[in-house]
């Protein structure tokens, strides 16, 4: 650390308390030099999740995006935002687990299809159904039949 005084490098931390609500450690330092008296933050760094589009450009994740597409696909079903609210959560949580920097849309979509198919199926096909952009009748047929199947084997 530079003192912002004398621009001399060595100095001893007088002080460390937490700070915006433990999200920041507030240091109190001293320059070793001239003895001026300085305060600095320490913040964790913030990884900023890019998302490569279909089409190859790129954008900054948006979690409130996800929220919205979730919200569209249930809408006028017995989801509650606080639902959607928390899968956009656990979908943010896991990409940046994964410790991407950069991650498609495709998974993002196939992440929030996975969590909607166990919350509302109703809400799975229609958020299936702009996602997977369903070039006729018989292919969106053939997604509801798999549907189908899968639920009469657990059934079963």
């Amino acid at each position: 650390m530079r003192c912002p005084y004398c621009s001399h490098t060595e100095d001893k931390v007088i002080d460390s308390r937490p700070a915006e609500d433990f999200a920041a450690v507030r240091r109190r330092r001293e320059c070793l030099k001239c003895g001026s008296r300085f305060t600095t933050y320490e913040k964790i760094e913030d990884t900023q999740l890019m998302v490569v589009k279909k089409d190859g450009s790129r954008q900054l994740f948006d979690r409130d995006k996800i929220t919205n597409c979730i919200m569209k696909a249930c809408a006028k079903r017995p989801v509650s935002i606080m639902q959607a609210e928390s899968i956009s959560a656990e979908v943010e949580q896991q990409l940046l687990n994964s410790m991407k920097r950069e991650v498609s849309s495709q998974e993002i979509g196939e992440l929030i299809m996975a969590r909607l198919k166990e919350l509302d199926e109703v809400a799975y096909v229609r958020f299936a159904s702009v996602y997977k952009q369903f070039k006729d009748v018989d292919s969106f047929m053939e997604e509801l039949k798999a549907m189908i199947d899968v639920k009469d084997k657990k059934s079963v």
